[in-house]
Formats: structure tokens, sequence, C-alpha cells
């Protein structure tokens, strides 16, 4: 990479806020922004905005002001150089005449994998990478873990007292939080591709698993990890899986009776293979990534987050912390499997996170 400057900075920024607001994408897609300038001056700004709609540079073209010839584009990823749903990036960028694109990084698809850069250099447009690669790289984490390791992006998620427990001795748990931090979850819900519980919360809670908060950017789909197939088909996820996708993982020896009434009520079963603490959590993010799901939201209970934390398989926490005090030696906590036997042996958080006041509470979001 060849010296750049505090302006290209600034636009490359600029380019990583407008990939923020992509974030609606039901398909795999990473999220990229665009801003094209002239002789100093913004004169384009684009992002991908839907799946199959166009890509970031060629939006920020369309929206240009003035002519791109001679114009430097600052990408927030590869171009793309081959066709898919659309016509090839480095083509409109070439057709264009700009002089020159700026990037944090080459996009890890097979696909395109240095050959958009190459493409573009052997028409004889300068190109710069490497400027803001972590900061890129960190936006589009979930895309990158998808398309290197083919599982979706991992985030646990839970309401607690500030003593940790996310429900009384007896179980109950709402509401731990108050309806500032649960309507914010529920617009988690709406952002990701997958909502996962245990059968245990079926049975004690009954749960809907839809996002109740605005109008969600996409309908995620309900995953209960039900070993044996307990799941009663009175449930509100069964009675309403007509409706909304809903996938069942269970044991390769389940009943195939029960698994017939699952099915003729609308559920999707999955069987993958059985560990001594249920369903294998690596097969199911394995079956979760061929069908494409970027980022699922597993949201418990205390068993199942317990056994994503043990086997190392989460990504991000959301921790909604609560002002108030439960008590009690009963009273489960949120990762509530074998967990460690040494303090050494704790998963200690990166350096990305955040703590932030909300409602009465407070939200951590931080990344594993």
């Amino acid at each position: 990479m060849s010296k750049l400057s505090h302006e290209d900075e600034q636009h490359l920024r600029r380019a990583l806020q407008l990939a923020a607001r992509g974030q609606g994408h039901v398909e795999p897609n990473p999220m990229v922004g665009c801003v094209i300038t002239s002789h100093g001056r913004v004169i384009g700004e684009g992002y991908h905005r839907r799946f199959g709609g166009p890509h970031a540079e060629v939006d920020a073209l369309r929206r240009c002001t003035a002519t791109p010839r001679g114009a430097t584009v600052y990408v927030t990823l590869e171009p793309c150089c081959h066709y898919g749903k659309t016509p090839p990036c480095t083509e409109a960028l070439i057709a264009a005449e700009v002089a020159r694109v700026v990037a944090p990084l080459e996009d890890p698809n097979p696909q395109v994998a240095g050959g958009g850069f190459a493409r573009l250099r052997k028409a004889g447009i300068r190109v710069d990478v490497g400027l803001l690669r972590e900061e890129a790289a960190r936006r589009n984490a979930p895309f990158f873990k998808l398309v290197q390791q083919h599982r979706p992006w991992v985030i646990l998620k839970w309401a607690q007292s500030l003593d940790g427990k996310i429900a009384t001795r007896t179980g109950e748990s709402k509401w731990i939080t108050d309806a500032v931090c649960r309507a914010h979850a529920h617009r988690t819900r709406g952002r990701v591709d997958a909502i996962v519980v245990g059968i245990g919360t079926v049975l004690c809670d009954d749960p809907l698993l839809t996002c109740r908060a605005g109008r969600p950017r996409r309908m995620a789909t309900r995953v209960v990890l039900d070993t044996d197939l307990r799941m009663p088909a009175r449930s509100q996820v069964v009675r309403t899986a007509r409706r909304m996708p809903t996938w069942v993982f269970c044991s390769r020896g389940a009943s195939a009776r029960r698994a017939a009434v699952l099915e003729k009520a609308g559920c999707v079963l999955r069987r993958v293979a059985r560990t001594r603490h249920g369903v294998s959590l690596p097969a199911v993010l394995d079956t979760l990534g061929r069908d494409a799901m970027t980022n699922v939201l597993v949201e418990g209970g205390g068993t199942v987050l317990g056994r994503f934390f043990d086997e190392r398989l989460a990504d991000e926490l959301h921790v909604y912390i609560a002002p108030l005090l439960i008590g009690g030696r009963a009273a489960p906590g949120a990762l509530n499997a074998q967990g460690v036997a040494q303090v050494a042996e704790s998963l200690r958080l990166s350096g990305h996170a955040t703590l932030q006041r909300l409602g009465d509470g407070c939200l951590l979001v931080a990344r594993v």
C-alpha cells in the first residue's frame, strides 16, 4: 500500500458509515459502502441497499453529480469481478473511466479474492489497498466467517440481574429488564437470520420467538434444539410454524412418530449427531451455514448458552443488565453448563466491547 492521506482516511470512513446502512440483506452479502470524489469534492455516495440490487459502486456512480472520469473511488471491499445477481462492479468502474480505487481489503469470496483489484490494475486504474483494514474486517466479520468457515456468526444474548441471575429460584424471568431493553432485543431479532433456543425454554416459557418492535428487516428462522422431540404440538412455536419458518434439530434416533406430528404442523426437522449433552452444536451451525445464514442469535436458556460457551462457539455477546438483585443458590446463571475449572481457562473478551445505558439498565456488547 502506498502512503495515503488524511483525506483518504476521511472518505473511506464515510464509506464505512454508508456500509452500515446495508444491514438488512436477507442473503449472505457483505455490507459495502462507496464514496466517489473528484478534485477533492464528493460527487457520489452509495451502498448495497438490497440483495439483487446494484452494488455500492454502481449505486454511487448512478448518484454522481458530476462526471466520474478521473475520479477516486473509496469502497469498503474489493469490487467484484464476476457475474452474479448483478454484472461485475469492476467493469462499471472501468467504463466510468475512474482513475483510482482505494479499498481496505480483498473480498474473501473465491470468485473475487484479488481478481477485482487485478482487473482494475490491468485497465490502468491505480489501486491502493490496506487503509482501515482491521476496522473494515471487523464490520464484515459475519460475512467473512460464513465465506471462510461456512458457519454463521453466533451471538449469545441474555438478560440478567446485577448478581448474574437470568431467573429466580422458581424459574420466573418475566421481566428482569424493562420495556426499553426488551424493545431493543426485539429489534436485534429483526436483523438476524435465526433465533436459537433449547427445548427447556419452549417448555418453560412457551415463547413465540418473533420480532415485535417496528418493522423487521428480515423474518428470522426459529430454531429449537430438541434432542428427543419433546416439543408439544400445542406450543406457540409449533402452532405458528406454517406462518413463520421453524426448524427443529433432533437426534438421528428421535421418535419418527413425534417427528411426523411436527412436520405435519409445518416444522422442518433437521436430524444431526447426538452428544452426551444433546444435539451436536457444530453440526447445527454447519447446517445453518449451508443454508447461507449469516447471523444467528442464541437466546438460551442457560444450558444452551452454557454449551455454546463451553464449546467456544460464540463470536459475540449481547448482555442486558438490569439494576436489581435476585440472589439464591438455586437461581440460574446465564452460562449454566459445565464451565471452566480454573480461572486461567476463562474466556477473555477482546478489546471490542461497548457498554451503553439503556432504559433503567445497560447493554454490554462484546466480541469473544
